[in-house]
Formats: C-alpha cells, sequence, structure tokens
C-alpha cells in the first residue's frame, strides 16, 4: 500500500484525528503532508469537513499544525462534489478567497477532486467563477489546468476558452497593482501552457493571438508559459520559433 493507503488505516483506528493531524501536519514547515490530507478527504465525513474548514485564519494561522485542519477540510469538500453533493461547491467559492494561500490551494484541488467525477461539470462551474473575484478566477486556473483532467479535447477546448476569458481581463485593468491580480497573473503564467500541451492544435492559436498584445502582463503571462517544458515538448518547433 502506498502512504495514503496507510493513512487511511490509521484513521479509521482512530476516535479522535486532531492531535494526529496536528503532530503529523509537516507545519510548520515547507510543505504539509499532502498523503495524509488525501487520506483525511477520503475517509472523512461531512460533520468532520465542517468542524474542520471553520478554523479561519484568526484561530488557525498561516503555516500553523491547525491550518493543516482547515486543509483537510476544505479538501474532504472535492469528495463530498463528486458524489453529489453540490452544495460543496458553492461552500468551496467561499475558501478560494481565504487569505492562507494553502487553504486556496486546497479549494483548487478540492475542485480537481470534483473534476475526476465530472470534469465537463467543473468546466461549466469554473467558466462562471472566472466572472468573479481575482482570487476566484485564480482557483479557476488552478483547478482546471491539471494534467490528469484534460485527456479528452473538447473539454479541453473548453477550459482553454475560461483560460482566454480570464486572460482577457488582465489587459489594462484597474488593479494591476493588488495582490490578487498578482497571484491571478501567476496562475496564468504556468496555466496556460498545462491546456496548451493537451491540446496543441486548440491552445497553439489562443497563445499566437496573446503574444501579439502589447499589455506588459499579458507578455509576462506569455513569457512565462514559453519557458515551461511541458510546452516544449508538446510544441518544440513552434515554442522555438516564438522564444
Amino acid at each position: 500500500m502506498g502512504r495514503i493507503d496507510d493513512y487511511r488505516v490509521t484513521l479509521r483506528g482512530l476516535a479522535d484525528w486532531d492531535d494526529t493531524l496536528r503532530r503529523e501536519s509537516g507545519l510548520p514547515g515547507p510543505r504539509g503532508n499532502l498523503e495524509l490530507a488525501y487520506a483525511v478527504a477520503a475517509v472523512g465525513d461531512a460533520a468532520l469537513f465542517e468542524r474542520y474548514r471553520a478554523l479561519d485564519a484568526t484561530v488557525a494561522p498561516t503555516n500553523t499544525p491547525d491550518e493543516f485542519l482547515a486543509f483537510c477540510g476544505v479538501l474532504g469538500l472535492g469528495r463530498l462534489a463528486a458524489e453529489g453533493d453540490r452544495s460543496a461547491l458553492d461552500k468551496l467559492r467561499g475558501h478560494a478567497a481565504d487569505p492562507r494561500w494553502r487553504v486556496r490551494e486546497a479549494a483548487a484541488t478540492a475542485l480537481q477532486l470534483y473534476g475526476d467525477a465530472d470534469m465537463a461539470g467543473l468546466v461549466t462551474l469554473m467558466a462562471a467563477w472566472a466572472r468573479g473575484s481575482r482570487l476566484e478566477q485564480r482557483c479557476a486556473v488552478a483547478a482546471l489546468c491539471e494534467p490528469r483532467l484534460l485527456r479528452d479535447e473538447a473539454v479541453t477546448a473548453r477550459a482553454l476558452a475560461v483560460l482566454d476569458g480570464i486572460t482577457a481581463t488582465l489587459v489594462d485593468a484597474p488593479d494591476r497593482r493588488s495582490e490578487e491580480y498578482r497571484v491571478l497573473r501567476q496562475a496564468l503564467g504556468y496555466g496556460w501552457s498545462v491546456a496548451v500541451a493537451a491540446a496543441p492544435a486548440v491552445g497553439l492559436p489562443y497563445l499566437d493571438r496573446w503574444l501579439t498584445n502589447a499589455d506588459p502582463n499579458v507578455q509576462w503571462v506569455m513569457r512565462e508559459n514559453l519557458k515551461k517544458k511541458r510546452l516544449e515538448r508538446a510544441a518544440p518547433g513552434w515554442v522555438a520559433g516564438r522564444r
């Protein structure tokens, strides 16, 4: 068995998980224990996820063991959504704007768990989030730009259209000096390469068009994607001609 399976067995044998999760969280530190978090999401129940996700930044500050509990609670919502609980998706939208970057990442990863069950539904939902706040847009990019989810060209084409719409909002934006704008820009700085590598015939025309846009933030996003090895592997001649 892998580590996630081992943790599942351990958790099922515990009456109370809190102290074990805190102790094994990996926080404070550069990397939380993702394998343990996935195990919690797999075997926890809705009541546990609600209790954990209620731990906001005031009681579970960033890079603390209690933040790991919050991370697990948000991640667990993804499993509930995959099982058909649509209310979990509404809850995830709130967590997409959490002040803690790890919790925001948990929201995006939870959406990917939903996407494993219903990728077409995820794209439809992210098209709606793309019209929301900068952090909701960032979550949409992070959720969609996962190679394992982009295996169907028609679905990938829809995801690329979502990225296109979000990128358009960068141009001459009045909030371009904000932290939320910067976070979104960073996500787009890798996300395009993931989606285009999954469907180059569909995606490369988008990049060609954006490469001609004079907006400096769009240019930064495109330059960052041109550096990505995944894009070079998918379209070596195209990349060589544009660097």
